[in-house]
């Protein structure tokens, strides 16, 4: 068992890089603390088998949207068996603060969202509009297929007894040629 501290630099505090580095202390099974320091940067002291804590090191070296390590100063030394657990320090009124500030970011994002929101309900609405016109459309493309289909039915019922004339006049004619003999 060895002892690893490390002090962490780069935008790092209040913005979840402790709960962070707290869930991956547990997930390792490692024993310790995590702390702000005044000046912006956090110390952690963490203690474990020497092959966990390297992949600990790895994984506290965190870059996303709100957290950015831009530095970490490693020190080992012998485990002292300190700790029971890994745990976050958190100072006085600390919580409070931050529980204020979440307040803000949590009212801002209301508003963002009611606002989106909003401009989509009105958006919709000139949707469902453009999607009335349309099916006013398609209603009249379809009457006026109706209607054509009527006036083509109707064309050609009277073709095909056109048709049917021509071919009984023909039967009559072929009857009446073969009567004289001609065919």
């Amino acid at each position: 068992m060895i002892r690893l501290t490390a002090i962490v630099s780069g935008k790092v505090q209040e913005v979840g890089y402790r709960a962070r580095v707290v869930d991956i202390a547990n997930a390792f099974g490692l024993k310790g603390m995590i702390e702000n320091l005044k000046d912006g940067r956090v110390k952690i002291i963490a203690e474990g088998e020497d092959e966990k804590l390297k992949w600990f090191e790895f994984a506290i070296d965190i870059k996303n949207t709100l957290i950015s390590v831009s530095a970490i100063i490693k020190t080992y030394s012998p485990a002292t068996g300190d700790f029971e657990n890994f745990g976050k320090l958190v100072t006085k009124g600390e919580t409070d603060s931050r529980l204020d500030t979440a307040a803000v970011y949590l009212k801002e994002i209301v508003v963002s969202v009611n606002k989106m929101n909003d401009n989509l309900g009105g958006k919709m609405d000139t949707m469902i509009a453009k999607q009335d016109q349309m099916l006013d459309k398609q209603d009249t493309t379809i009457g006026e297929i109706r209607a054509l289909r009527t006036d083509l039915k109707g064309y050609m019922d009277m073709r095909f007894k056109r048709i049917e004339a021509d071919l009984s006049e023909l039967k009559d004619m072929k009857v009446a040629l073969k009567e004289k003999g001609l065919i």
